[in-house]
């Protein structure tokens, strides 16, 4: 078990990491308009800017890396995160870190601006869940080297802003990549006796939450969304203009 100073030091360094990402996005996020008028020079309306889910996701993380922050120094993480071995580094959460950032790195770099979002959202939540909620060395490099690697296709492949929209060879290779680590997920599980319910949740959870985020973001707050033309994002979109809104436009 982690000593709880060692814990609150790490808490105060990630806390300002955190704050930083959040101001520079915020900014970033304050470029985008709120009100700018559309091709027949009609204002729009506040509620449908591009800004308006940026904002509240970053500003969310803004106060919550704020609490982090106030509570680690609180609880003295402060003053041990300014000693050298204030939080507690070593060789193994050297690789963990490293593992994480590799993960985050490609999905933000290589897979949401080419892939469907669906998809490589669903690869990068079990390879963060099965990788490190046991603390499973094999499953964590496993999961890294899975999703690096579909994430190095997609870059290397339709690397080009013009190539982010062709034919969906990355998306198949994105879903070849997450069914492969779901079967390595339950079938190392399975022979260490660990198929517990967070595993058995895990399919779940990965396809479930990204698919209501995109739904919410298309067609409940009118947002652009990664990827329009990704494998299954595209067929979301068609069935619901073809099929569903004229139902509801009838009525």
């Amino acid at each position: 078990m982690v000593d709880k100073s060692v814990m609150r030091a790490r808490d105060f360094w990630t806390s300002l990491v955190l704050i930083a990402v959040s101001l520079f996005f915020l900014y970033r996020t304050s470029l985008i308009p709120f009100f700018q008028a559309n091709a027949a020079g009609v204002q729009g309306r506040w509620y449908n800017s591009a800004a308006l889910v940026p904002f509240g996701i970053f500003a969310a993380l803004l106060v919550l890396a704020l609490i982090l922050l106030f509570i680690a120094i609180k609880d003295g993480g402060a003053a041990r995160a300014f000693d050298k071995l204030g939080i507690g580094f070593s060789v193994p959460e050297c690789i963990r870190l490293t593992c994480i950032s590799a993960i985050l790195a490609g999905y933000i770099f290589g897979l949401v601006p080419r892939v469907d979002f669906i998809l490589c959202s669903a690869l990068v939540i079990t390879a963060l869940i099965w990788g490190f909620h046991a603390g499973d060395r094999v499953a964590m490099v496993l999961s890294t080297v899975i999703v690096v690697a579909a994430a190095a296709y997609a870059l290397l492949v339709h690397f080009p802003r013009s190539e982010w929209t062709k034919p969906h060879d990355d998306d198949l290779v994105v879903l070849a990549a997450y069914l492969m680590i779901t079967a390595a997920m339950f079938a190392r599980s399975a022979m260490l006796g660990r198929l517990d319910r967070v595993i058995r949740l895990t399919p779940v959870i990965a396809i479930v939450v990204p698919l209501i985020l995109v739904i919410a973001m298309a067609f409940g707050f009118r947002q652009n969304v990664p990827n329009r033309h990704g494998l299954l994002f595209s067929k979301i979109e068609y069935y619901y203009y073809v099929s569903l809104k004229p139902l509801w436009s009838a009525r």
